[in-house]
């Protein structure tokens, strides 16, 4: 009969001599024959193919003590067939020796198995990892569910303990490969049970691209909760577990961990990698940055937990989903400023609005900068030497922002505001296209003032931006107003005809300016007064020192309030009107309620009537 190897780090005479000075299940003076004879009567007790034991009976749950004398009789069966292999290798007690050796393995691979089967609530990866103190975690938790024996031993640390010592005796007696068998078998089955409940799914990039972006958004959600659950509890859960019941082995626990967690992990981590190659659009770089984020905040555990070389293809995948995500996001950021580029609507925006891009474009641009931490470490992997742009760094602060987000972000903006200039050019009114300059650069600013972006781009990038806006909002009061202002003469002694002339002329180029502008908006209140408030400084005064001063010359003209029709105060209440849609001057005529009235014309107010 073949012997079974065994696995030994003794020499024989050595065993033997530990065996007879050892407290076993002989006396400390007995023979061989009397440890073979004692093992005998044990081993055939348990021996499943026994017929009383058809039904199989645990010999763990059964009785405590009798499993641990069991235990250390296969030992000391062990230690004495080490000593006859080298001393009678053809005797018949080595023959018998082998032959109770095999009844024995036979009875603790079944016990193996059962344990690992019927205790499994109690080898849950949140009790194995939280709540047992050999599960070596540092959690303080304690399982509710994990009750304590009389001896003091709680019923996952009593599985844990039977376990390891089923697994230590198997494999000192030469049955490492039956052990891990049933090891890896059984707990492989529970791992993939375990991500098929947390919701693991295969997915291929058509089907990630076939999704509706709601549809996505939730599948992204639900893997980032479950990546934690997984990583954080189950796989580190399976670690510490397989760790300690092959605490004998560093080859066996590589392996068998390697077995159980290998597919259900590169799937998990396969996850992010497949929507970072699917159909590409600008809203799905936040799910992007999301996948990215989760995977960077569970690295140092992945690593930790699949630090084992058999484990290696694992981190591969994690570090290659990362890889991916990180170039999506950047083909998609090279893709967005593409697309503001290539924009070519040649519709003007009614009255010098916000450009409906304008809104689209910061919008995004600050939700990126909301996640600048995470794009930070996206970007982190960009080439050095990837163009920028074609235009200096120092278009908008000197001191150029400093960090890739920053310089990222700031090119999107410059690459939006080159765009809408090109838009300005749209409109056949000068005047209208500086206006509309200025409402959409004060977008900018305020929304670069109300978010992140301010505090990556710096207040001298907005002190700039602010600058020009003043200067388009400046160029749009000398082009709009310049002929009515022009219509007002200089201080010079004229004929009361000359007089009526320019009053004509006057009413004429204001009525036309403000018919004009009736429709034209400024959305922001702050950019809306500033305005109003500079035209008022540049026309009320000039028009109410001619009005003044000529006023009484003209006091005998019949139809005096349709020659004179805007007192001073008059005008400036038009003006307030300015930007405000619901103003509405038709024809050359005035709204009634703005008429001058004869004796009124320096107390008339409009706003009043």
């Amino acid at each position: 009969m073949e012997i079974h190897e065994i696995a030994t780090t003794t020499t024989p005479r050595k065993a033997m001599t530990g065996l007879i000075h050892s407290s076993t299940c002989s006396e400390p003076n007995s023979t061989m024959q009397e440890v073979i004879v004692n093992a005998e009567t044990m081993i055939s007790k348990w021996d499943p193919s026994r017929p009383s034991l058809e039904k199989f009976t645990s010999l763990f749950q059964e009785n405590r003590e009798e499993a641990e004398e069991f235990v250390k009789c296969v030992g000391d069966l062990r230690r004495v067939m080490h000593f006859l292999v080298s001393q009678h290798a053809g005797s018949n007690q080595l023959v018998l020796a082998n032959k109770l050796m095999k009844i024995a393995m036979q009875r603790l691979e079944k016990e193996f198995c059962h344990i690992l089967l019927t205790r499994r609530e109690c080898l849950n990866p949140e009790s194995v990892s939280g709540g047992s103190s050999l599960s070596l975690s540092n959690s303080d938790e304690e399982d509710d569910d994990d009750r304590v024996g009389e001896d003091g031993v709680s019923d996952v640390e009593r599985a844990l303990l039977d376990l390891k010592l089923i697994a230590g005796s198997m494999i000192s007696s030469g049955y490492s490969k039956e052990c891990s068998k049933i090891y890896r078998i059984t707990r492989k089955s529970i791992v993939d049970e375990e991500l098929y409940r947390l919701g693991i799914r295969g997915y291929t990039a058509s089907q990630i691209s076939r999704m509706d972006q709601d549809a996505l958004e939730h599948q992204v959600k639900k893997w980032v909760n479950t990546a934690k659950v997984a990583v954080r509890t189950l796989f580190r859960g399976e670690r510490l577990l397989c760790d300690y019941v092959f605490a004998v082995s560093e080859t066996i626990k590589q392996t068998c961990i390697a077995h159980t967690t290998t597919e259900g992990a590169i799937n998990l981590f396969r996850f992010p990698e497949t929507v970072a190659k699917s159909k590409r659009s600008p809203e799905k770089i936040f799910l992007v940055m999301n996948l990215f984020e989760t995977l960077s905040e569970l690295w140092p555990e992945i690593e930790s937990i699949f630090s084992y070389e058999p484990l290696s293809p694992i981190k591969l995948q994690a570090l290659s989903s990362m890889h991916k995500l990180s170039d999506a996001a950047q083909t998609i950021l090279s893709e967005f400023v593409s697309s503001i580029q290539k924009n070519s609507s040649k519709t003007p925006i009614p009255g010098g609005g916000i450009h409906p891009l304008n809104c689209s474009v910061m919008n995004y641009v600050s939700l990126l900068a909301d996640n600048s931490g995470i794009l930070s470490d996206i970007l982190a992997d960009e080439p050095e030497t990837v163009a920028r742009s074609p235009f200096p760094e120092s278009y908008f602060d000197s001191r150029s922002p400093t960090s890739r987000v920053a310089s990222q972000l700031a090119w999107i903006i410059l690459v939006l505001l080159c765009k809408l200039d090109s838009k300005a050019e749209i409109y056949r009114d000068i005047g209208l296209s500086y206006l509309f300059l200025a409402n959409n650069l004060q977008f900018v600013v305020e929304k670069v003032s109300t978010s992140a972006l301010k505090l990556l781009l710096g207040q001298d990038w907005l002190s700039k931006l602010q600058t020009k806006v003043k200067l388009y909002a400046g160029n749009y009061e000398s082009v709009a107003w310049a002929k009515v202002l022009s219509s007002l003469p200089a201080e010079t002694e004229e004929s009361a005809h000359k007089i009526k002339e320019h009053f004509k002329q006057f009413n004429s180029a204001f009525e036309a300016a403000y018919r004009k502008q009736s429709s034209w908006v400024v959305p922001d209140p702050k950019l809306r007064d500033e305005i109003k408030v500079s035209i008022a400084r540049k026309l009320v005064p000039a028009y109410r020192e001619f009005y003044d001063r000529n006023l009484a010359i003209l006091s005998g003209e019949k139809n005096l309030e349709i020659l004179v029709r805007l007192s001073p105060d008059n005008l400036g209440n038009y003006l307030s009107d300015l930007f405000d849609s619901a103003v509405v001057v038709s024809g050359i005529h005035l709204p009634h309620h703005h008429r001058q009235s004869p004796g009124c014309y320096a107390v008339f107010d409009p706003l009043m009537s």
